[in-house]
């Protein structure tokens, strides 16, 4: 019988007792953070998180009742960072957006098989 605990295997505990550690890589922990976009100063937080393996939920809002230009300018700035570093992007309704890390898709819906 094999019993695993996190990333030790203790199968294999020989005559010693001792565990030994799995060589398979840990898998990143993906984190999911949800915050207001207040001004377009927090791009550089937002691009860290997203290297980060963080999920990010912006509410877009608070900066488009600041300056509509910001925001199109902020927003076409992280869409181009997280289509080059391999992530996904996309809007959740009227007022938010979702980045998503490298390895994490957003489903937009089933693709219709009928043309």
């Amino acid at each position: 019988m094999t019993v695993q605990l996190g990333f030790l295997d203790l199968s294999n505990t020989g005559s010693g007792g001792q565990a030994t550690a799995e060589s398979v890589s840990p898998t990143p922990q993906i984190l999911l953070k949800a915050f207001p976009l207040k001004n377009s100063d927090e791009i550089s937080h937002i691009k860290e998180d997203v290297k980060n393996h963080t999920i990010v939920i912006l509410k877009i809002t608070p900066l488009a009742q600041k300056s509509i230009e910001d925001l199109k300018s902020t927003i076409e700035e992280l869409t181009d960072f997280t289509i080059s570093f391999g992530g996904d992007i996309a809007r959740l309704g009227d007022e938010r957006i979702v980045i998503t890390p490298p390895g994490v898709k957003i489903w937009r819906g089933e693709k219709s098989s009928e043309s």
